[in-house]
Formats: structure tokens, C-alpha cells, sequence
């Protein structure tokens, strides 16, 4: 692990992953707590994390859209260029670690997850 990396624990790979499947798309957070199959309360708090490093950005949408469609506002998050390099070599480490062949999706940049 490099310094000012996550720990890569199953759930922040789960995020990483799900993230990294269109690393150009932004996803709010509920979205991301279907993609990646765990709970907001284990979501929110490493997509805080991965924003500190830098490794993901955010933003809260414009007021009005929440409010004409009749719902809570969003706040969408993106994985950062350097967090998408940084997270698939952090992801290919954790699969070394545990001697498990390296998937191929993990290094072609938009594809993770092997498609849907």
C-alpha cells in the first residue's frame, strides 16, 4: 500500500469497482450503494474517504432539478483520473495478496466489472 491510500477492505473494492465501471459518469450516492451492494451507512463514509485522498470528487446537483422532480437532492460522485489509476493498482494488489489471478477489466479504462 502506498502512503495515503485506502485500506483496500473488501467493501472499499466493492466501491472502487463499481466506480470504475464508467469512471467518466457521475453517480449519486444511493446509486452507488445498488452498484457496489452495501448499505449507504458503509458507502458514505469511504466515498469521504476516497474524496480526502483525492481519489474521488463531488458535487451537490442544482437546487431546482430536486425540487421540480419532488425529491431529496443529490450529491454525484466521480472517480478523478489519478484515483482511477491509483484504485485499479490498489485493486490489483488486493488480488495478488490473496493469490487470485488479476481480472482483465481491471486495466481497461471504462470496462469494470466485465460489462452488464
Amino acid at each position: 500500500m502506498k502512503s495515503g491510500d485506502p485500506r483496500m477492505t473488501m467493501p472499499t473494492q466493492a466501491l472502487l469497482r463499481a466506480l470504475l465501471e464508467d469512471p467518466a459518469r457521475e453517480r449519486y450516492g444511493l446509486e452507488l450503494c445498488e452498484l457496489a451492494g452495501m448499505p449507504s451507512g458503509t458507502v458514505y463514509p469511504i466515498l469521504a474517504r476516497l474524496e480526502r485522498i483525492g481519489w474521488v470528487e463531488s458535487r451537490w446537483e442544482d437546487p431546482e432539478t430536486h425540487v421540480e422532480e419532488g425529491r431529496p437532492r443529490r450529491r454525484y460522485y466521480r472517480i478523478t483520473p489519478d484515483g482511477a489509476e491509483r484504485g485499479r493498482d490498489a485493486i490489483a494488489r488486493a488480488y495478488r495478496s490473496r493469490r487470485q489471478p488479476v481480472p482483465a477489466w481491471l486495466f481497461r479504462p471504462g470496462a469494470a466489472g466485465g460489462g452488464s
